[in-house]
């Protein structure tokens, strides 16, 4: 069983019920929802929420330190929002937002939209994007799919990176 699982997880400042399969994360600002695999309960306590396995299945003990992991990213999500920067790099590459997609003009022949998902929130400043959501699963896959439109190259260090990421570059070819 995992080590993240056998202590309870604190609630903090949020309000946390366990209804019909169903986990429920309340916050001041958003309210997160996950269904509960069927192997696993879940329960809460004063001291705060106790991932178990129902059973002493494979599955189970895997699961249980899966899902104390979503409890203990739903309950800091809901306090506090996660935010994650995407930088352009590239002579000419841009990107706005439009309504509820993001346009992004990045060397190919047409702009990319992509449709920003409801849980994230998306502010453009120059060539920075800032994501912001409470779900940490749905902000790292926005995230994700927007940095696989373009993704960094080694050469030039074009394309769309993560704040704080390094690119690792090569040297090119060298001249006799």
């Amino acid at each position: 069983m995992s080590r993240l699982a056998k202590r309870p997880i604190p609630a903090g400042k949020a309000t946390i019920t366990v209804d019909g399969g169903t986990l429920t994360v309340k916050g001041a600002k958003e309210t997160l929802s996950r269904r509960v695999h069927p192997v696993v309960s879940i329960t809460v306590g004063a001291e705060g929420v106790q991932v178990a396995p129902k059973d002493s299945s494979r599955l189970a003990r895997a699961l249980t330190g899966t899902f104390a992991a979503h409890v203990k990213n739903m309950v800091a999500g809901v306090t506090t929002p996660y935010v994650k920067r995407l930088i352009l790099e590239g002579v000419g590459y841009r990107v706005e937002a439009r309504g509820k997609e993001l346009v992004l003009t990045v060397g190919f022949s047409h702009p990319v939209a992509l449709a920003i998902p409801e849980m994230v929130a998306a502010k453009v400043e120059k060539n920075v994007i800032v994501l912001e959501s409470a779900d940490k699963d749905a902000l790292g896959q926005f995230a994700a799919n927007i940095r696989r439109v373009k993704p960094p190259e080694p050469y030039l260090g074009k394309g769309i990176r993560y704040e704080g990421e390094v690119i690792r570059r090569k040297q090119g070819k060298k001249a006799a």
